[in-house]
């Protein structure tokens, strides 16, 4: 399956897979998808990835945030990755998750994190298969629809940017 960088034209699909993801009431807090200008603000420009199928149809998607604006964490970036529905299973997530891990070393990106329902075991299981590992829970982080909830923290270290061998990189 093609793995193409996630462009405006994309938006269409992107959008209703993440609408998607918010429907199941364990892939985020949000409850409506942001316009495009919102999401491309909010998101770094690199590292930004559509899976596809053989007709051009954007089965899933994967994109970075910034968890900081201070310099210091310009190597650390959160991750989002969403499949649609009718992908589910298939290993779109797979494809996306490991393609993005390469992006993201490739622009010197050390640390990525991820902020997970409990419930959501599918994406925790996602996450570890590409190696991240569960640091911490956050209790009653934030509320959906009223309810709080928790989330686990997982984050994943690259073995070739950031570490000594890499110091001024």
């Amino acid at each position: 399956m093609p793995i193409l960088p996630l462009t405006a034209a994309h938006w269409p699909a992107v959008r209703a897979i993440y609408a998607e993801g918010m429907a199941t009431g364990t892939a985020t807090f949000a409850t409506e998808p942001p316009t495009w200008e919102a999401w491309d603000t909010g998101h770094l420009t690199s590292c930004r990835l559509v899976a596809t199928d053989e007709t051009g149809q954007v089965l899933g998607w994967a994109a970075l945030s910034p968890v900081s604006g201070r310099c210091v964490y310009a190597g650390v970036a959160e991750v989002s990755v969403y499949v649609g529905a009718a992908a589910r299973g298939r290993g779109v997530g797979l494809a996306l998750m490991k393609a993005l891990v390469t992006e993201s070393e490739q622009k010197g990106l050390w640390t990525l994190q991820a902020g997970i329902f409990p419930e959501n075991t599918a994406s925790v299981r996602l996450h570890e298969a590409v190696g991240f590992r569960q640091v911490g829970r956050r209790e009653r982080i934030g509320q959906l629809r009223g309810v709080w909830h928790d989330t686990l923290l997982l984050e994943r270290r690259s073995a070739v940017v950031g570490t000594a061998n890499t110091a001024g990189a």
